[in-house]
């Protein structure tokens, strides 16, 4: 009687086990090691390119696509959407070498002064970023002299991204409202 009761105890001990184990196999979510996505050493990057917001002109790179209906009266244009495809540039010309397009849009989001919320992707098309994105979700108050957006993620070489952005108002033509930004991106990614 003790045999069977010990081979009974094994049989359920396995069984049990295997129900546990096929139970997590086909669960929703496992734990990796970074060595099984091919990834390596963690490293820092930095990127310096300029940011070419145009609004004017026959071909702007930044439209706006929605209002309030008290935007136009707002001292800060507290509720504009803006979609935007603009370029990256190596330098601050426009006939300078093209790195990327900032992809994505950005709202005047503050009441009291002029605060954007950027909601972008930079798409780089040259060199070994070719195709890689990062994206950034941050506050951007346009008058201050330096501001700081987080990057938040990644895609290609910038897989598990993260890190932030320095943006600088490099020109801003008050007449045409179109504005070029010195950026420059400190990013850790594998």
């Amino acid at each position: 009687m003790a045999a069977c009761i010990g081979k009974l105890a094994v049989f359920s001990l396995l069984f049990m086990s295997s129900v546990f184990v096929s139970a997590n196999a086909h669960g929703f979510a496992r734990s990796l090691l970074p060595r099984e996505l091919g990834l390596k050493k963690e490293k820092l990057s930095h990127l310096h390119f300029y940011f070419h917001d145009i609004v004017s002109g026959s071909k702007p790179t930044a439209v706006r696509v929605a209002e309030a209906k008290m935007t136009n009266s707002s001292t800060t244009g507290f509720g504009a959407v803006v979609m935007v495809d603009d370029p990256l540039t190596e330098g601050p010309e426009m006939s300078s070498k093209e790195v990327g397009r900032a992809q994505g849009i950005y709202a005047l989001a503050s009441q009291n002064d002029v605060g954007l919320l950027m909601v972008q992707n930079y798409v780089f098309s040259e060199g070994k970023y070719n195709g890689s994105t990062l994206s950034v979700l941050g506050r951007n108050a346009v008058f201050s002299g330096v501001r700081e957006m987080p990057i938040v993620g990644g895609s290609g070489l910038f897989r598990f991204a993260r890190g932030y952005v320095r943006a600088k108002t490099h020109t801003f033509d008050l007449k045409t409202g179109d504005a070029c930004v010195e950026y420059n991106v400190y990013v850790f990614h594998y």
